[in-house]
């Protein structure tokens, strides 16, 4: 398997720019665990290794359920998830692969009946930034787990 680089060292600037702008959803009104589910659910539609593994476990840390971690896969099929968390899920999916006529009403309106103004404009740059980390880290198959220690991530008890 062919070598990659490290985007982070490569673009240090460009990287530390990406986790400010994530930095900033902190502050945000959606709840941690929907932030997470949706960065687990649109990590696993891009084939994101790391970013599965990196989120599951800081949804671990955070106290998420592990039946529900591994349901994220099948949301629409399980009765664990509240009608504001399906409509996230649903945001992050059609906005991960947008489809050719853009995003339907009825999501859009499903979403809508959730989440404030602000909320949804927050949601949305949430989408978008994980995408972005996705990309970079398929691009250049950043290892899962590889950043554990440095983020705390081992204190999730996940082996």
């Amino acid at each position: 398997m062919t070598q990659r680089i490290d985007y982070f060292q490569q673009s240090p600037e460009l990287s530390k720019k990406l986790i400010q702008l994530g930095a900033l959803l902190q502050e945000s009104t959606i709840e941690t665990h929907v932030r997470e589910l949706v960065e687990i659910r649109a990590s696993q539609l891009n084939g994101c290794a790391f970013c599965v593994d990196m989120h599951v476990k800081m949804a671990k840390i955070h106290g998420e359920r592990e039946l529900r971690l591994h349901h994220v896969a099948i949301w629409r099929e399980s009765t664990l998830f509240s009608p504001r968390e399906r409509a996230a899920l649903a945001w992050a999916e059609v906005l991960t692969n947008i489809p050719a006529e853009g995003v339907p009403d009825d999501i859009y309106d499903s979403v809508r009946a959730e989440y404030s103004d602000k909320e949804l404009s927050d949601l949305t740059f949430l989408v978008g930034i994980i995408n972005s980390w996705n990309r970079l880290n398929v691009a250049f198959r950043t290892a899962p787990g590889s950043a554990d220690k440095a983020f705390g991530l081992d204190k999730a008890g996940l082996e």
